[in-house]
């Protein structure tokens, strides 16, 4: 039994705001060493399948360098591997990717390659570990036609999700995409599908009643109920969806409770991730470090506290990073305090900078209402910011923003720099 698994990293990713603007989502740094995407990679060759092609379209080209040939997770083999599968404009009608089912339509032709029995298709910016060997072992038990995994979330989320009404079976015999009305149930689809061969093709190939074939969960699968068997594989564990920076941040810090069932020490599922080569962290002597994570390369002679730091942030004497994510080789100045931000890689906080001050959290961004709302101050990558400031809740400054680009004063709540 052949399993070819896609993987779908071309979203653009916009409700993650500047932290995608220069990168695809699930190559935004996640847990301090890792990247969204090693969750995904890692459960493949952790379930056995070494057969893998990333579609990639909007801005590639962090997730490509960060992926290369496969080695950290073992996909440089000579026989399947990983690829990495963009749209391209051909004789035909490819071009840019539409949807997810558009997607996997267009690389028809590398599955067929592959002489694959079943397709896994995949997401790139969920963080879960799963064992995708259960749900093929039960794709079989049930001679499904397609199995889509699913699992309960709160009524009150059931808008964002596909859900699914199923028989005393497990059979699909309903499917409602992103649902109005909260009376279908709470059984989401994860966005993991497994199909046979010979479906996918035919039902990505075919037209017959005049409807796209763009998007798996508006348009395939509602399709395929009643026509085909398919069937829901009931998944329990740690599943979510970081494409918010609400829930970015809520599942960052989450990564610090002691209870969390994401377990990234287990050495039965490891979850790896192309690593630099860095020194260990280094703990001054008048350094306090409580609740956090604390990658290589680390300089901390501040404080700490409930926080995610990437490898090579420096906290000079003075700082105080608190409930807080901070990205790769940031420079945090001397008395500067951090509370309940996202700060991008490479930028430089001045001495005595306060970022994120303030008890307004209740103004929402004016530029981007819907993402910052919560409190939480974003900073992206390569901005530097200038000494002595006072920025405010729900800011955004954008990346590579210099000194001269700040306004002289504080900077308040909602603004964007």
């Amino acid at each position: 039994m052949r399993v070819v698994a896609m993987i779908m990293a071309g979203g653009e990713g916009t409700r993650l705001s500047v932290l995608s603007e220069k990168r695809a989502k699930p190559s935004v740094p996640f847990a301090g060493k890792f990247r969204i995407i090693d969750f995904t990679l890692s459960n493949c060759v952790n379930s056995g399948i070494f057969d893998v092609a990333v579609l990639t379209q909007y801005r590639p080209h962090s997730l490509n360098a960060h992926i290369g040939n496969g080695k950290p997770w073992d996909l440089d083999r000579a026989k399947g591997g990983v690829q990495l599968l963009q749209p391209y404009q051909g004789r035909r009608d490819e071009s840019w990717y539409k949807g997810t089912a558009d997607a996997v339509y267009q690389n028809l032709n590398y599955i067929r390659e592959r002489r694959a029995d079943l397709v896994l298709i995949l997401s790139g910016d969920h963080i879960y570990k799963m064992n995708y060997a259960e749900m093929i072992e039960f794709h079989q038990q049930k001679r499904a036609d397609m199995t889509v995994a699913v699992m309960h979330v709160p009524l009150e989320e059931t808008d964002r999700f596909g859900i699914m009404t199923v028989d005393e079976n497990q059979r699909v015999i309903e499917f409602t995409e992103k649902p109005k009305n909260r009376d279908k149930g709470t059984l989401a689809s994860m966005g993991i599908y497994l199909f046979n061969v010979d479906t996918l093709v035919k039902r990505l190939s075919e037209n017959d009643d005049g409807s796209p074939r763009i998007d798996f969960g508006k348009h395939v699968i509602p399709a395929m109920i009643g026509r085909d068997a398919v069937y829901a594989f009931p998944f329990q564990g740690y599943w979510v969806d970081v494409g918010t920076i609400q829930s970015y941040w809520e599942t960052s810090m989450d990564l610090l409770n002691p209870n969390n069932t994401l377990n990234l020490y287990d050495t039965e599922w490891v979850i790896h991730t192309r690593s630099e080569e860095r020194p260990p962290a280094k703990i001054g002597p008048q350094a306090r470090v409580s609740r956090s994570l604390i990658c290589n390369g680390c300089i901390i002679r501040g404080t700490v506290e409930h926080s995610v730091l990437s490898p090579g942030v420096y906290v000079s004497p003075g700082a105080i990073v608190r409930d807080s994510v901070v990205m790769n080789d940031t420079w945090i100045g001397p008395g500067a305090v951090l509370d309940r931000v996202i700060v991008d890689k490479n930028v430089v906080v001045g001495a005595g900078v306060r970022l994120g001050c303030g008890d307004d959290f209740t103004t929402p961004n004016r530029e981007q209402p819907d993402k910052l709302m919560t409190g939480i101050t974003i900073v992206g990558k390569g901005a530097h910011i200038p000494p002595h400031i006072r920025i405010g809740r729900n800011v955004i400054i954008n990346a590579d923003r210099e000194e001269e680009d700040f306004p002289p004063g504080d900077v308040k709540s909602g603004e964007t720099i």
